[in-house]
């Protein structure tokens, strides 16, 4: 039997923007459901309870922990983009960048055209990578 696997990302009061902003990025991305806090939960009210979301045809998950805790994301597991133009890479990589940390600036670092990997505001990793046209060193 084969089991959905989807990604669950946990925010501290942030999952609604991070939500909103990745799927204002990408055309094939969309809210599926959203359900929030209500009052007398654990959570604060209005906060994201459960969210899901997709991005590129995948589904994602997404909470604001009504737990605070000592950690957050780490750059050992990234949100991987294959850009299709260096537009595209631009883009993406000025509205991801914008309020976070640029962990390797773009470049190219042999595989392919055009690389960065950043840390988003909200502390999520992106792999950003435009391939090199076919026929180019």
């Amino acid at each position: 039997m084969a089991y959905p696997i989807t990604p669950q990302l946990m925010f501290e009061g942030d999952a609604e923007a991070a939500m909103r902003l990745y799927t204002a990025l990408f055309d094939d991305a969309d809210i599926v459901r959203l359900e929030r806090y209500g009052p007398g939960e654990p959570g604060a009210e209005g906060d994201v309870k459960q969210a899901e979301f997709t991005l590129g045809g995948r589904r994602y998950r997404c909470i604001d922990s009504p737990v605070p805790h000592a950690f957050t994301f780490t750059p050992s597991i990234s949100l991987c983009v294959d850009c299709e133009s260096l537009a595209e890479f631009e883009r993406l990589r000025a509205a991801l960048a914008e309020g976070g940390e640029t962990l390797m600036p773009p470049d190219d670092y042999g595989f392919g055209a055009r690389f960065t990997w950043l840390n988003d505001r909200f502390g999520v990793s992106w792999q950003l990578n435009l391939a090199r046209e076919e026929g180019t060193p």
